[in-house]
């Protein structure tokens, strides 16, 4: 019989009860994607995966492989792949042929691309040979056929050899036609068959659901307004009862993330399930989104979940630095991603390019849209306007609304018309709810003064609020300019600097620092506009385009405790800053304000916002046009040709040079990084790193400021070496003041030991 057949070994598993494993998740992703075999149009979906399921590890009950599972080395198990051996037992179900062909198609590629196949078949099965049979005829058909028919309602025919070139083959044909058959049908297939296997072989048993209970919080919120005779707004009594994609506008400090999450409540009522993703754009409005989501009081429970962005192992490491035992952290950080990246956490806050990154068609991508079936997305604020970024998530948007049934609900302040017409027609029909005048008018947080002349020359505005104790933000547009602010005032006043050009393990400590108690003067770059919750009397700042600005304002009288505060903004610009923003967006700004402090003793209205930023962007200008124009029609054609079973490096190359950042190593921690690595630390040697722009880094190549060194890490006993190579930057550091890249002296060891931070 097939009792003694092993699918996994080390702990060893039987190939029977690995199917049984795979089957559990098949059952449960019936309940979390119920809108699947609609989309599809293919009633028989879910029979189709189970058929795939029982038969995709056939191939294992070849006896040498059996042999190497049972831990015997002697053995004749090479050049060999199981999935091609499963092959025949697909082929003989007794199914419609078409249905059939998905089957065999999603076995053959369940664990490499068909590139990679074919190059393997090639010279190890040639065609007109009997090298393939040969190998199939080690396999216990017999017993591997019981197995299959044990598990009931399957109907097999005889076993023959199906050479595997036949499958690969007839896929190919088919890709050079661009008419792969069922092309959408397989992408999902492959994608819903990858989540069974891959979390039924890490023993993963439940996907856990967002239910109606969880949302017990909001109740609770409602209930304490209540009880001060007051409730929720109307917007958000309006999301709580729309169901499909939505698109609200009302101002900050309103409840929007409540809003959404009413919203979500109905949509899962109404509808069923599906995965959420809550979208953020900066990492770290994610992790305390995370935080807050994940909370008893204020969210969902932390079980529930999950978060993705390309500092997480970053944020994990911080989670588990009292653990003293690096393999345990080790193992803690490895088990709580894979959580993250998998179908467990139903919610999950991300940035839009952990979305984006599955239709540029990168590895894995076939389980990121399957996961998208039926999802709902949240896009909480899209600051970006940059046009290459704006193409991209209206590509995201129509494809998750038109072809995966998907929700979206995007809440924002303050966004462009003539960007949200572009929202608006990705998503198509949908619902505009808009927070009411009254409360608009309420808000009256902000006093805008203009300043004539730079503000590094005005500085004694700065001290003279600091000398009255008022709480103190300054904000610039340069690390170089928030650098020379803060060192004007540190020595004399409780103060702390936040910028871009910190390590991550000295910014990390920074933001709790801040999280625990606000310094009186907290001086940043644009770090500041997204990150920390923070609510400070004034702000001092260079100008900047007014989506900026209105961000920078939002961490002054935050909670409208107080009468509208101080903004201060000053009118001229340091020449660095025209590499950053341009000038017609500066000047366009400038006119709005002198706008808004004629009237109103300069009290910005809010209600008056959406006006005044159609002034400064009242559409794309002529360059950013082309820009949008071309990466949307390049890559709405890319995901059209999406290949199953075929990660896209094209795609992959064109996702990662948007990206513009370079990690390298500040002298001060060269001894420290050298011994985290040596004790196979890497996460925490990363954490000591500082991101530059590319361009910086290309001036630097070739000069004294820039050393590329090498550790060789010694493993297996000292017989082999992994080389660790990494970029020295011979620059001053400081933990108070991060990265001095303006400094010309070139250092050749440490000169100082500065230890704010423990």
């Amino acid at each position: 019989m097939y009792n003694h057949l092993l699918a996994k070994s080390n702990p060893q598993l039987s190939l029977e009860q690995h199917i049984k494993d795979g089957l559990a998740i098949w059952e449960q992703l019936q309940v979390t994607f119920p809108a699947a075999p609609k989309i599809l149009d293919k009633e028989n979906l879910w029979k189709l995966l189970r058929l795939a399921i029982i038969t995709h590890d056939a191939g294992k009950g070849h006896c040498e492989f059996q042999k190497v599972l049972q831990g015997n080395k002697e053995t004749l198990w090479h050049s060999q792949r199981h999935e091609l051996f499963s092959l025949p037992f697909s082929n003989a179900l007794q199914i419609d042929e078409r249905d059939k062909q998905l089957i065999l198609r999603v076995v053959a590629g369940h664990h490499k691309s068909y590139t990679k196949l074919r190059a393997f078949i090639e010279p190890n099965y040639k065609e007109n040979t009997d090298e393939y049979e040969r190998e199939f005829a080690k396999v216990e058909v017999k017993n591997v056929k019981a197995l299959i028919v044990s598990f009931g309602d399957i109907m097999l025919n005889e076993i023959f050899p199906l050479h595997p070139g036949s499958v690969i083959n007839s896929f190919f044909k088919e890709k050079k036609k661009e008419n792969i058959t069922d092309h959408f049908l397989l992408l999902l297939m492959i994608g819903a068959f990858k989540h069974c296997d891959h979390l039924s072989s890490a023993f993963i048993s439940e996907l856990r659901k967002l239910e109606s209970h969880h949302f017990h919080f909001l109740k609770a919120m409602q209930t304490k307004l209540q009880a001060k005779n007051l409730d929720l707004h109307y917007h958000q009594k309006q999301a709580a009862h729309t169901l499909g994609n939505v698109i609200l506008t009302a101002p900050t400090g309103s409840g929007k993330t409540e809003t959404s999450l009413l919203w979500l409540k109905y949509q899962l009522e109404t509808t069923g399930q599906g995965r959420t993703f809550y979208i953020l754009p900066f990492t770290a409005s994610i992790n305390a989104m995370f935080e807050r989501l994940g909370s008893e009081e204020k969210g969902v429970g932390k079980d529930l979940v999950g978060m993705l962005h390309g500092k997480l192992d970053a944020y994990l490491y911080d989670m588990f630095q009292d653990d003293d035992d690096t393999t345990t952290q080790k193992e803690q950080i490895k088990q709580i991603k894979e959580q993250f990246k998998t179908l467990q956490t139903p919610l999950k806050v991300l940035t839009p390019f952990q979305l984006l990154k599955h239709i540029f068609g990168l590895n894995g991508f076939e389980k990121g849209i399957f996961e998208w079936v039926g999802g709902h997305f949240i896009f909480d604020e899209i600051h970006a306007y940059e046009p290459e970024i704006i193409a991209q998530i209206v590509v995201l948007l129509e494809y998750v609304t038109q072809k995966l049934s998907a929700k979206v609900f995007i809440m924002t302040a303050t966004l462009p018309t003539f960007l949200k017409n572009l929202l608006q027609n990705a998503i198509s029909q949908h619902i505009e709810i808009r927070a009411e005048s009254a409360l608009y008018k309420q808000f009256k947080r902000h006093q805008l003064i203009l300043q004539e002349g730079l503000l590094a020359s005005t500085l004694h505005l700065v001290k003279k609020d600091l000398e009255e104790n008022k709480n103190v933000l300054v904000v610039c547009n340069t690390v170089q300019q928030a650098q020379q602010v803060y060192q004007q005032f540190s020595k004399d006043y409780d103060a702390l600097l936040l910028h871009g050009s910190f390590a991550a393990k000295d910014r990390t400590a920074i933001e709790k620092q801040l999280q625990k108690a606000l310094p009186q003067l907290l001086v940043g770059t644009q770090a500041i506009e997204v990150s920390l919750d923070i609510d400070y009397d004034v702000i001092y700042t260079e100008p900047a385009p007014l989506d900026a600005l209105i961000q920078r304002f939002g961490r002054v009288n935050r909670k409208q405790e107080k009468t509208p505060c101080p903004c201060i903004i000053f009118t001229e610009r340091n020449k660095t800053d025209r590499f950053i923003y341009s000038d017609d967006i500066i000047k366009k700004t400038l006119e709005v304000f002198q706008d808004i402090t004629s009237k109103n003793n300069g009290v910005i209205q809010e209600i008056e916002l959406q006006d005044y930023i159609d002034q400064v962007y009242p559409a794309f200008d002529e360059k950013a046009q082309e820009q949008y124009d071309t990466v949307y029609k390049n890559l709405k054609n890319f995901v059209k040709r999406l290949i199953p079973f075929e990660p896209s490096e094209e795609g992959e190359e064109d996702y990662y040079k948007q990206f513009d950042g370079v990690k390298v190593l500040p002298l001060f921690y060269e001894k420290k990084f050298k011994s985290l690595i040596n004790k196979f630390d890497f996460i925490g040697g990363e954490q000591l790193k500082v991101q530059i722009r590319k361009g910086r880094f290309s001036q630097f190549l070739g000069t004294p400021f820039l050393e590329k060194n090498q550790i060789n890490l010694p493993i297996h006993n000292g017989n082999k070496f992994i080389e660790i190579k990494y970029y020295v930057i011979k620059k001053k550091y400081r933990q108070d003041l991060g990265l001095m890249i303006s400094e010309d002296e070139v250092l050749e060891e440490i000169e100082y030991e500065f230890d704010l931070i423990v």
